[in-house]
């Protein structure tokens, strides 16, 4: 055994015990090396007279094994490489599954893809109550499908509608949620694991019972007709998800349904031959792209940046409740919450008690965890308690005398080093922090809409901001599970600045008669999550109209909104949040599940007569064409640092489709010229938002890419 190996292994009385640590990683992956080391160890183990069983355990805080290592996929260079590897795993896999003694996983942290996939093939498993302990198959967001044996294993252990669940969302349960399902034996206190997992072990190769499952789910799964059943309707749903654009949710649901009925060596096969087909896939290989800049964002900035140990918001409106709650909730800061009247102090307070009572209700945490973390929030109609804070979040309206009234305020009752951070998302701010006394402790701190769900925050210093504050801004958005991007502090920023001229031409499209669910459609088949005007509707159509004009002002009549639309304000269309927008929010009897329904009186407002006038896919590239065209021009100005960070930016911010990798990687899929040929095709229609702009005109003359090739 080479001394890098992750495996140790000691003999304690009648077990072997394999101890995972791999050398100099913050957490144990596993490698194609691996097996082969692991191989010899169990043949090792064998030959021992004394041996009564086996135990797997992690030496690694917090981690059984978070998965396999990435890198091996990308150095596949054909799917015949990539094939054996799977079959690789399913060997040494299998050689587990066989072995004449007992073999328990003993698992606390996350025990995730390739990790579970190794304690599936184990006789049994325990886990920790730790609130650290995960398990779970998550390869279908990175486009790929367990490759280790987890789509035959998982739905013979606890049933095919549990382990759909789990690998087609990519899931992982809590610890409890694990047992009921009959993933794990046993749940026990981290400080009794070992001792528990050789109780297992010592006790021979358990007698498995099904796990408890409904009178339905036994109808459904217990007969070929009911199985048929609940294929069928778990590949229409899954279709109208994924619109066809993941080929990863289709092949696990057709590797389930063909190794129940093929038995499990065919289903091996057929698994390991998916498997291969989609690593080579560009889908995957997109996603896999996104998870490594993630990754690598990780590491950028200083990390030893002081921590917040507090924070203040000001506003209990919707923003300000949902940044309060991923202050307490997420990162587990005390935040207070000012506002000036109560009743907007008890909006926040309730925006998080709602969030935590469901999980409640659902069990994932006790009424006890609940009230601890509710006691992280407090609330004042003045600064009293809020000297001590290390940040301040402002979320109040966007108005720009009334923000640097916010400033001048936290410099007199806030200390000396405290962080003011404006959540506004289209005010500069630099004209935020003009007649600041600190303005090197001015940054913009731009979160989306629903905060706790959107994963994307803008970090904006202006000129003045110091390094240290956009360090320390950046690990407290991180710290409250946020990916944050630098961005230069310019009009609508990145993401509301590619936003605008996708929203405007979706505009014009429906102002010259194309119906408003036709165009939506069209977009979310595109494989956006929703269309530009349920997008306008969930995000504030008055919200919209106040961002344009400044857009227009800073950066010119590109970003003229259509004229026609201020007639939805005249009407007091403001969206979702007054239940008037251009879909119905009131629930007729006649309406199926919860697909919306335009409201056909939007169409007398703005004088249209819909009829439809252009392919579903056409409408969806006019659309697409100027938001790719204002990104790249995002990146001639530096507003973004990277084709990385826009990448990241517009999937993250927007929900620009994950599976093509984003608007520079999707722009080089097209090529420059081809793209600069399709922009300049639609400008005397359309006007200057699909004029190339000068960074495209020049890679296009060079043959460029944003994104190096490999």
């Amino acid at each position: 055994m080479s001394s890098n190996s992750p495996f140790t292994l000691t003999f304690d009385t009648h077990l072997a015990i394999i101890q995972i640590d791999e050398v100099g990683e913050p957490v144990n992956t596993l490698k194609a090396e691996f097996a082969d080391e692991l191989s010899a160890l169990l043949h090792q183990i064998e030959k021992h007279s004394d041996a009564k069983g086996v135990v797997f355990v992690s030496a690694k805080a917090n981690c059984f094994i978070a998965g396999a290592d990435l890198s091996m996929l990308d150095s596949c260079e054909s799917a015949q490489q990539a094939e054996l590897l799977a079959c690789k795993g399913h060997q040494i896999f299998a050689q587990i599954e066989h072995f004449p003694l007992p073999v328990v996983a003993a698992i606390h942290g996350s025990c995730l893809g390739g990790g579970l996939e190794l304690a599936l093939a184990c006789h049994a498993r325990v886990a920790t109550n730790s609130e650290h302990t995960r398990l779970g198959l998550p390869e279908v967001q990175l486009g790929l499908l367990p490759g280790g044996g987890g789509t035959q294993r998982l739905p013979r252990l606890i049933g095919p509608m549990k382990a759909l669940d789990m690998m087609l969302t990519g899931k992982a349960l809590r610890p409890k949620q694990a047992l009921k399902a009959g993933l794990v034996d046993d749940v026990v206190p981290d400080s009794i694991l070992l001792q528990a997992a050789e109780k297992l072990a010592l006790n021979g190769k358990p007698q498995r019972t099904k796990p408890a499952r409904s009178l339905v789910t036994k109808c459904l799964e217990t007969n070929p007709i009911g199985l048929g059943l609940l294929f069928s309707q778990a590949r229409k749903k899954l279709l109208s998800k994924t619109r066809g654009n993941y080929p990863a949710p289709e092949r696990i649901l057709e590797l389930v349904d063909y190794g129940l009925k093929m038995g499990m060596p065919e289903g091996l096969k057929q698994e390991a031959k998916y498997f291969a087909e989609l690593v080579m896939s560009p889908e995957s290989q997109q996603l896999r792209e996104i998870f490594f800049a993630t990754t690598a964002m990780k590491k950028e900035f200083a990390d030893d940046a002081p921590p917040v140990t507090k924070a203040l918001v000001l506003g209990g409106g919707l923003m300000g409740g949902g940044i309060a709650h991923v202050c307490a909730m997420r990162a587990g800061i005390p935040a207070r919450i000012k506002d000036i009247s109560n009743e907007g102090i008890a909006y926040a307070l309730k925006y998080s008690y709602e969030r935590l009572a469901k999980k409640v209700k659902q069990r994932h945490m006790t009424l006890a965890q609940c009230s601890k973390q509710m006691s992280l929030l407090s609330g004042a109609l003045d600064y009293s308690g809020c000297r001590d804070a290390s940040i301040v979040v402002e979320a109040v309206f966007e108005d720009i005398a009334l923000k640097q009234q916010m400033v001048a305020e936290v410099e007199a009752h806030c200390q000396a080093q405290t962080i003011f951070a404006s959540n506004t998302s289209s005010l500069p701010i630099r004209e935020i922090a003009a007649n600041a006394s600190r303005p090197e402790q001015i940054i913009g701190l731009h979160y989306f809409s629903p905060v706790e769900k959107m994963p994307l925050v803008e970090v904006i210093p202006h000129a003045k901001t110091s390094e240290a504050t956009i360090a320390r801004t950046v690990a407290f958005a991180r710290k409250q599970g946020k990916t944050p991007i630098v961005v230069k502090d310019e009009a609508g920023f990145y993401v509301n600045r590619i936003l605008a001229p996708y929203i405007n031409q979706a505009a014009h499209l429906i102002l010259s008669g194309e119906p408003i669910e036709t165009l939506d459609q069209a977009l979310v088949n595109y494989g956006f999550p929703l269309g530009p005007m349920a997008l306008l509707d969930e995000v504030g159509i008055d919200v919209a109209t106040k961002i344009s004009p400044i857009l227009e002002a800073n950066l010119g009549s590109r970003f003229a909104a259509p004229s026609a639309f201020a007639r939805l304000i005249a009407d007091d269309r403001k969206g979702k949040k007054n239940q008037r927008g251009f879909y119905r929010y009131d629930k007729p009897f006649w309406r199926v599940g919860n697909t919306k329904q335009v409201d056909p009186s939007v169409y007398q407002v703005l004088n249209v007569e819909p009829a439809e006038h252009q392919h579903v896919k056409k409408l969806a590239e006019l659309c697409v064409l100027p938001m790719l065209n204002e990104a790249a021009r995002c990146l001639q100005e530096r507003v973004i640092l990277s084709a990385r960070d826009g990448d990241i930016g517009a999937i993250f911010g927007i929900g620009f489709p994950p599976f093509m990798g984003g608007p520079f990687r999707l722009m080089d899929a097209i090529g420059a010229k081809s793209l600069v040929k399709q922009l300049q095709i639609q400008v005397s229609h359309y006007g200057e938002a699909f004029e190339p702009c000068e960074l495209l005109l020049q890679m296009a003359d060079e043959e460029r890419r944003f994104h190096s090739v490999g």
